[in-house]
């Protein structure tokens, strides 16, 4: 069976170390930041520099007047440390270096692996510091401690410190072996589908919210749930937790109204174009893959079926 080690991921698998033990020594950590050939990842308006297949680095003197409590150390690549860089809100940033800054998910499609999983990363820690301004128990200001990967109170009879979130998702692709079952959501053009997906709530194991999901949003009871691979979601900050799981007969249904439309499709349905797959950058196309793929046959991959990128916003921006 597939595994996850088969699958190339989007923003996972990266050789950053992110050296996590530096993290809470500060002195280490100044060190970093001043040293000639440390670079800094440049993140504005939560846009990513990019040049051409690759995320532009820049040196500290190019950076220009950002000081160590406005970066967010990200690790050691190649030789050298990264830190993550927020750039002042300002109409057009100057940076005597090439690139432009461009949304994450225009950039996932353009980079280079290892390049889209820092961007993502840098974007991440970055978001999450602008949305923990302020302590969320007392309502003080917060500030940045353990190289910016804790969002401190700075009241004293406070003292809550805040870490970077993540919500699990789950996403799964359900089959009955000849045939799998995907689902199109009310904003998607009426061709494209994709797997199931949902948060996984409070007091719930990935398992139970992949049977819950997939009870309430089509109406089909799985069992044998098989974890095959997770990617880094950060639209806003997803973890996409991906399975395959069997199918036991019964009828389609839309239960909640989170799909407007669910199909059982069989591999020449797929591959006659039926309907629009996710984009390869996906761990949605991945799962589809590991299914549809058999030894011997052309795969998903090399009949050129995967989707273009869908540019649809909504709240939670989950899996698409």
């Amino acid at each position: 069976p597939v595994t996850s080690a088969d699958m190339q991921i989007t923003f996972a698998g990266g050789p950053l170390d992110r050296c996590g033990e530096l993290r809470v020594d500060s002195e280490a950590i100044a060190s970093a930041f001043a040293d000639p050939a440390t670079r800094f990842v440049p993140v504005w308006r939560y846009r990513c520099l990019v040049e051409g297949a690759h995320a532009a680095l820049v040196t500290r003197v190019e950076l220009g007047r950002a000081a160590l409590d406005q970066a967010v150390f990200l690790g050691q690549q190649d030789g050298r440390f990264l830190f993550a860089v927020r750039l002042d809100d300002e109409p057009d940033p100057e940076l005597p270096v090439s690139g432009e800054f461009v949304e994450l998910r225009e950039a996932m499609s353009r980079l280079a692996a290892d390049d889209a999983s820092l961007v993502a990363y840098a974007r991440a820690m970055i978001l999450w510091q602008d949305r923990h301004r302020h302590c969320g128990c007392c309502g003080q200001a917060n500030r940045p401690e353990l190289a910016g990967f804790v969002m401190a109170c700075t009241h004293s009879g406070c003292g809550h410190r805040s870490f970077p979130r993540l919500d699990p998702a789950i996403i799964v692709l359900v089959h009955d072996g000849d045939r799998c079952l995907l689902g199109r959501q009310p904003t998607w053009p009426e061709d494209r589908f994709s797997t199931i997906a949902g948060f996984v709530e409070p007091g719930e194991s990935l398992e139970d919210a992949v049977r819950r999901e997939v009870r309430e949003e089509p109406n089909i009871t799985v069992r044998g749930c098989r974890y095959l691979a997770s990617q880094p979601w950060p639209f806003p900050a997803a973890l996409m937790i991906g399975f395959h799981a069997r199918a036991e007969p019964g009828e389609i249904r839309l239960n909640d109204g989170e799909l407007a439309e669910a199909r059982w499709l069989t591999r020449e349905q797929i591959a006659a174009r039926e309907v629009i797959l996710p984009p390869d950058t996906s761990v949605a196309f991945r799962l589809i893959e590991a299914w549809f793929d058999r030894p011997g046959e052309p795969g998903l991959a090399a009949l050129g079926l995967a989707g273009p990128a869908l540019r649809v916003r909504r709240p939670g921006d989950a899996q698409n």
